[in-house]
């Protein structure tokens, strides 16, 4: 429970992932904002992916045919460790249609260029300021945020653990289950069937 504690919530108990509702106004903002930063906030959103792994993404790891997109797993000790992340079709051809990637996997020299060249405080920034026009506000206000959203939400989802584990690049099981102990719609509903019972 202290790890939990830890990784959802912070030092005065406030929650570090946002909730469904203000995901979805996270996303809405995003559908505002100039076309870069829009498939930027959609690949952080629908995939869960650090900050870092979405800034290191480039055209040859967007599979268009398998419907995934291919990070590399930074945080861990060594490279070249590779995860696939299913998302909507429509997030595919948004990165197509603003990056070109098709095109750019047909051209050798295009290839490997990231997607976006920001630095990462730059683009920590872009997700601040759609946070902000979504009206998301606090610690949670942060593409880590977003991170904690997508492992609570798929959880909640009934998407199997060592699935999620798998699409957030999780070594140790452990560190994926404290989602599962995050407040959902479930657990409230058990709580108001025992407010209904214990007036």
């Amino acid at each position: 429970m202290e790890h939990l504690q830890q990784v959802l919530f912070d030092g005065q108990g406030k929650r570090k992932y946002l909730t469904a509702k203000e995901r979805d106004a996270f996303i809405g903002a995003a559908e505002l904002a100039s076309p870069e930063i829009r498939t930027f906030c959609m690949v952080l959103a629908q995939t869960g992916c650090r900050i870092s792994e979405a800034l290191d993404l480039t055209p040859d790891r967007i599979d268009f045919d398998a419907g995934v997109i291919i990070f590399e797993t930074l945080k861990k000790r060594r490279k070249g460790l590779f995860r696939a992340v299913p998302v909507r079709f429509e997030v595919l051809d948004a990165l197509d249609l603003v990056h070109q990637v098709r095109r750019s996997q047909s051209m050798e020299k295009h290839r490997n260029k990231p997607l976006w060249t920001w630095a990462r405080n730059t683009g920590w920034r872009h997700v601040k300021t759609v946070m902000n026009k979504a009206g998301v506000v606090g610690p949670h206000a942060s593409p880590k945020g977003l991170r904690h959203a997508f492992g609570i939400l798929t959880t909640q989802d009934g998407v199997p653990i060592n699935k999620v584990q798998k699409w957030l690049g999780h070594s140790r099981m452990e560190t994926t289950a404290i989602y599962l102990d995050a407040l959902g719609d479930e657990e409230r509903a058990y709580m108001e069937k025992f407010w209904k019972n214990n007036r």
